[in-house]
């Protein structure tokens, strides 16, 4: 009925049947974005289907945050995942409500749960709707009760006698006709799984029977996850509420865990922007030096974890906290914070002399760093003036991701190789939020380079420029810059130059989530009637089988070779971006020096060894 009243409303007709009102479960799946944020298939850490997973694992979480049960098991099985905790189980006569019907949860009332993470009713909701089977199971005081689920809708229910013990088992195979053609990444999910061990100290993470567990919490999760030796042994400071962690190393910019209620916010919030106040008005304080903020923040590593009442958050996949306060007594999360630290990391760095010379040394090293790069940048600059003038690299769009447009969510930077390259993109962008800049040829190999050596080089000056980030991430001026380069060697090339730049000037900007590659198609199989666009020779054969022999197949070498007409659907709503980012676990110091450092004959040899020719190709397939 709500899809005939919705053709209703599209074919333009205003009649009493056009006010529609649907079930929770026919809005979650038809608004899946409210409840999920991103669909995607899996290739990324943030898509829907690890939210789903999230959504499960928390409720368990909040179990054992409020004094039930020590284990949480999970075990995922190609496309079917499976939680089983050992808390209290959900009350019986509740289940069916608890995951079908909105509004409706144990998380309203502080004497069930406090400082749990879902407080709005919709977690398991969303799960069973968006999933092709969902099974529920609790487990209380030797009975059980079960119901299973097809997309949200009862299936089946029953009631019996058990001698498993108190918990709740929630099995789910997310939806393949919302999730088209995902896969589960383990890493993600062993990631995910991780960083629960670390912010919940005493719990028991069995997934796919490998246990994880951790003693020490961030002290823990920052020993694991740094890639470099830290200039002093980590500070680890907990207290009721917060827990923080921090040390410095050499690598530019700063890298900041946070997280809330057991929450990993990937985005930060508020919790994270107090810490980076406090660290900085603690330091300056105790050394008595009015030191700049950037100095202070410059190659820190660290985390943060609170705990707080009620927690509001962007978005429902909670990734960026927006509360202001701890608690309702009205004491604000940057107070909090700032007393914490204040207190606590003095006397800390009061006690350890040697820690306190070491961080003193290297923030005056950061300092002097800082103002020699100044002259540069100044010099750069009336450089960058001449050069943008007569060069023109940047054609600009009006808005932008550091004002306060209604559309700077949606502003965009390709980066192309060359004036050809860039060409179709300027004649079809939308000059609102798509800009364009054009490299001139391949830019500095950046890995052993210096933050000097950036401002002499004029490519990567302008870049920077074009970007605003040279003094500060924060005024980045657009939310997707993304890599557009040919898929040829010379495009992979350039790409990897640009990789290397980002990630050792500007990681943030990939830990934030900006950093994109733009997918273009490699083929067009056409006949007379069709033109299919193929992003890989799987997709070029499966065309190629649908339209027939007759059907024509184009090579595109470059994206000089597609047409304005035919590019517009590949920058348009259409758009295929592949997220860059940076995996706790990823070894990018070690992946920088063998792709980027002086070991040519290490990768020869590698490229010998692993190289594929067509006619290894065609030998396979015969």
């Amino acid at each position: 009925m709500a899809e005939e009243q919705i053709k209703n409303q599209v074919s333009g007709s205003y009649e009493a049947d056009s006010i529609i009102h649907l079930e929770d479960i026919d809005h979650i799946r038809m608004r899946l974005s409210m409840y999920i944020g991103r669909r995607g298939d899996g290739s990324n850490p943030t898509d829907g289907i690890y939210v789903l997973a999230k959504e499960v694992i928390d409720n368990s979480i909040d179990e054992f945050r409020s004094g039930y049960g020590k284990r949480i098991d999970i075990s995922l099985e190609e496309k079917s995942m499976t939680i089983r905790d050992y808390g209290r189980g959900i009350p019986f006569e509740s289940i069916i409500n608890a995951v079908s019907k909105l509004n409706t949860g144990g998380k309203y009332n502080d004497k069930t749960y406090k400082k749990s993470v879902g407080l709005n009713g919709v977690g398991l909701k969303a799960v069973n709707a968006l999933s092709e089977h969902f099974t529920v199971q609790s487990f209380r005081d030797g009975r059980t009760f079960c119901a299973t689920f097809s997309r949200g809708h009862l299936v089946e229910q029953w009631e019996d006698e058990t001698r498993e013990n108190n918990g709740t088992r929630v099995s789910f195979v997310p939806d393949d006709e919302i999730f088209n053609g995902y896969r589960f990444q383990e890493e993600f999910i062993i990631n995910m799984v991780r960083n629960y061990a670390y912010l919940n100290v005493g719990l028991s993470l069995n997934y796919n029977k490998t246990l994880f567990k951790s003693n020490d919490g961030l002290l823990d999760l920052l020993n694991d996850n740094i890639d470099e030796e830290p200039l002093y042994p980590p500070i680890h400071l907990t207290g009721e509420d917060i827990e923080v962690v921090l040390t410095h190393g050499n690598k530019y910019g700063e890298n900041i865990y946070s997280f809330v209620n057991g929450q990993n916010t990937i985005m930060g919030g508020t919790h994270l922007q107090a810490y980076r106040d406090a660290v900085c008005k603690t330091l300056k304080d105790f050394f008595k030096k009015d030191f700049t903020s950037q100095d202070v923040r410059q190659s820190i590593v660290g985390a943060i974890a609170i705990s707080i009442d009620e927690p509001e958050f962007e978005a429902q996949t909670k990734v960026q906290l927006g509360s202001k306060y701890m608690s309702k007594d009205g004491v604000t999360i940057q107070k909090y914070v700032g007393d914490f630290l204040s207190r606590e990391l003095d006397n800390y760095l009061h006690k350890h002399k040697d820690v306190a010379d070491i961080m003193l040394k290297k923030i005056l090293e950061s300092e002097k760093d800082r103002k020699a790069i100044q002259g540069i940048r100044k010099e750069a600059k009336e450089r960058l003036k001449k050069a943008s003038l007569n060069n023109k690299k940047l054609s600009d769009c009006k808005c932008h991701y550091n004002d306060k447009s209604e559309h700077r969510e949606q502003s965009m930077i390709f980066l192309t190789e060359g004036d050809s390259a860039s060409g179709s993109i300027k004649k079809i962008r939308d000059t609102n939020t798509q800009a364009v800049f054009s490299l001139k040829g391949k830019p500095l190999n950046s890995y052993k380079a210096s933050k000097t050596d950036v401002y002499e080089n004029e490519e990567l000056a302008l870049l920077q420029s074009a970007l605003n980030i040279d003094e500060d991430l924060a005024n980045l001026r657009y939310n997707y810059v993304v890599i557009a380069t040919d898929a040829d060697v010379d495009g992979m090339h350039i790409r990897l130059l640009l990789l290397t730049f980002f990630l050792k000037f500007y990681p943030d900007l990939i830990r934030q989530e900006h950093l994109y590659i733009l997918q273009t198609p490699l083929f067009r199989v056409s006949n007379k009637n069709q033109n299919i666009y193929c992003y890989s020779t799987a997709e070029k054969d499966a065309a190629t089988a649908k339209l027939g022999k007759s059907s024509q197949v184009t090579r595109f070498k470059g994206l000089g070779e597609i047409s304005p007409s035919e590019f517009k659907g590949f920058i348009g709503d259409d758009i295929r971006l592949e997220k860059v980012h940076l995996a706790s676990d990823d070894p990018v110091a070690d992946l920088l020096e063998f792709y980027m450092g002086e070991n040519d004959n290490l990768r020869l040899d590698f490229i010998r060894d692993n190289l594929r020719s067509d006619i290894d190709n065609v030998e396979e397939a015969q």
